[in-house]
């Protein structure tokens, strides 16, 4: 579950996380009274969404436009901001073409910024450990430093038995050239960022940038937070600062019928049960030269009416131009994926291509069904050709 920015620095704040001071604001006259109470003179508006890049993007009414972070130096220039804003669709590299919707803004106080740093906690997948990464090269999104001077890249693994420790903060703070007073402030911002980051359960906290400032204090200038949805459970909470507008339509039906389904830009509807053979699957999509428009992974427990749920949001995707079903049963039964299909074909009144591949548990029954189905369901015997079958059906019904 991702959060907003200014959400994300009220919980930080409570683990001893420096942050400037700030306040939501959802109109422009709540952004005016919210710098009223910031000491000034200098203010930064700042658009709320689920995305990054939101200083380097444009409001799709007015693309050669600012972004949506803005510096302002009165409460008249707060409001021009605020108004610029709210209710309009900004589009930045990670929000897509179609951008999102601005509902509300973060006004903060502005900040003597000496240098801009970058530092993230995260589960490294490789050591299985909690990581501080760290670069010098702060405000630039860490891939392309990655990709381009990977020897910027700073990593610091914390031992889960031992915990997290002053040699840690010391040892990323001389990579990124940090000392007396500077190093210092580090010092208290690594163990209270630790401790937030596991206390909450989360999957990343990123901190882009990190600013130190004139007085040679460390401040998290940007916040992102990302929880384990898995351990949700445990932080009832935080259920409170969720935001369904920010997320997907689809994703959210998915929710309500306990399907893994994340939605993506291809044109190839995937349905499948086991996440390795969804991967799968999408990977042979890509091979015979399409895109998955989703992944979706129904499990090994789904009924008829969780198959049928499955499809219609398959379906809702006005980019899905053909259907694979790729199934192998096990717990999941052949037949009642097959039930699911037609059930959820007639309904939706099935208008592209569908290719359906079925093995393991009552497959035989399975294939029965949906001989009988009268439907145009186009069979397949193994992974391979389903793949080139759906491929190859999307381009001759194009």
């Amino acid at each position: 579950m991702n959060i907003h920015e200014y959400q994300a620095k009220e919980l930080l704040k409570g683990y001893g996380v420096a942050v400037p001071d700030g306040h939501v604001a959802w109109t422009p006259d709540e952004a005016v009274a919210a710098a009223a109470k910031l000491p000034g003179p200098v203010y930064v508006v700042k658009s709320q969404i689920h995305a990054g890049g939101r200083g380097a993007g444009h409001f799709a009414e007015d693309p050669t436009g600012k972004g949506g972070v803005r510096l302002a130096h009165s409460s008249d220039e707060v409001r021009a901001a605020a108004e610029a804003m709210i209710g309009h669709t900004l589009v930045t590299k990670q929000t897509g073409p179609h951008g999102r919707v601005v509902r509300r803004v973060y006004v903060e106080a502005g900040c003597d910024i000496a240098r801009e740093l970058y530092l993230s906690l995260l589960v490294d997948r490789v050591t299985g450990r909690v990581t501080l990464i760290g670069s010098t090269e702060g405000g630039m999104a860490i891939e392309e430093v990655a990709a381009s001077h990977p020897e910027k890249i700073l990593r610091v693994g914390v031992d889960p038995a031992a915990g997290i420790s002053g040699f840690h903060a010391r040892r990323l703070a001389h990579g990124l050239g940090l000392t007396g007073k500077q190093g210092a402030a580090f010092n208290r911002f690594i163990p209270a960022l630790y401790a937030a980051f596991t206390s909450l359960d989360c999957t990343i906290v990123e901190i882009n940038p990190l600013v130190v400032t004139g007085a040679d204090q460390v401040i998290a200038l940007d916040a992102k937070v990302s929880f384990d949805d898995s351990a949700l459970f445990r932080h009832p909470e935080l259920a409170k600062l969720r935001d369904e507008a920010e997320e997907d339509p689809k994703e959210l039906e998915a929710a309500k019928y306990e399907l893994n389904y994340v939605a993506l830009e291809g044109t190839i509807g995937c349905m499948v049960n086991g996440a390795g053979l969804a991967m799968a699957t999408m990977d042979i999509i890509k091979l015979y030269g399409a895109a998955p428009a989703n992944f979706l992974d129904v499990g090994g427990g789904a009924t008829k009416e969780r198959v049928t749920a499955a499809f219609k949001i398959i379906l809702s995707d006005p980019n899905v131009e053909g259907i694979l079903v790729n199934i192998f049963g096990g717990i999941m039964r052949c037949d009642v994926i097959a039930e699911g299909v037609v059930s959820a074909a007639r309904e939706v009144q099935l208008s592209v291509p569908l290719v359906v591949r079925l093995e393991g548990t009552n497959v035989a029954l399975g294939k029965e069904i949906l001989a009988r189905s009268n439907l145009p369901i186009i069979a397949a015997d193994n992974l391979a050709d389903a793949a080139e079958k759906i491929v190859t059906a999307v381009r001759e019904a194009a």
